[in-house]
Formats: structure tokens, sequence, C-alpha cells
């Protein structure tokens, strides 16, 4: 279990520099009102396809600890946190629902969508007790 958990801490750090890096290839990309390029589907993509992975091992875990409280973790919390982080997984999907606008248009709402997707996780983030930013928990 604390491998669990040990990776999906770890995970959250993969999931913030992917999505650096969206935002400065959306943002450029903008600026210079460039065309949505595969770069730019293969960034949202990865976004996205690591919060779904971050998601399937946060509920292994959610499931597997068990729907009590545990280790000062709050049952409240917790849901709060998945509810929180599920909503998040879904407002990253949104850039591919964009596929048949304009470039420019893609850009701009991938970039809105990518940042509230982020806003989200630190919400959830803050849901559970105690400061998780910048700890690695379960070493």
């Amino acid at each position: 279990m604390t491998l669990l958990l040990t990776l999906h801490s770890i995970l959250r750090w993969v999931i913030v520099l992917v999505a650096v890096a969206v935002i400065v290839k959306f943002g450029i990309a903008l600026l210079k009102r460039q065309s949505y390029d595969r770069m730019a589907r293969g960034l949202a993509s990865g976004f996205a396809g690591l919060m779904d992975l971050q998601l399937l091992i946060g509920t292994v875990f959610f499931v597997w600890s068990g729907l009590s409280i545990q280790g000062g973790f709050a049952l409240r919390h917790r849901w709060e946190h998945l509810v929180v982080m599920l909503i998040a997984v879904l407002v990253a999907h949104l850039p591919s629902r964009w596929k048949q606008k304009d470039d420019l248009t893609r850009y701009r709402n991938g970039l809105v969508a990518i940042l509230f997707s982020l806003l989200l996780v630190v919400v959830g983030v803050f849901a559970l007790p105690g400061n998780r930013w910048l700890t690695i928990s379960g070493l």
C-alpha cells in the first residue's frame, strides 16, 4: 500500500511538469498563431493520460486502504479529494473534444482547460488534511 501512495505522490510531480510544458507550448502557439501540431496533440494527450493513471492509482489506493479513517485521513476529506480529482481528470480531457475547431480556438480552449484542471488539482490536494504539496508520501 505504501508503494501505491508513493507512486501516486511522485506521479503528481510528473503531471505538474507535463502541465507546465503544455502551458508553455500552448501559450507560445497562441501568441505566434501557430497551427495545432503533433506536439500539441501529444502534450495534451499525455497530460490527460497521466491524469487518468493518477486517478487509477488513487482510486485503487482509496479502495485498498478501506473506506474508513486511516492514517489521519478523515473519510470526508478523502471523498472530497476523490470527487475534485475526478472532475480535474474530466476537465483534462476537454481538449480532445475540440478537434473540429480552428487552431486558435483549440489552443485557447486547451490552455484554459489545462489551467482549470491544475487549479482543481490544487484544490483537491488542499482538501486533504495537512500540507501534502511539498512531501512525497509513503517514503
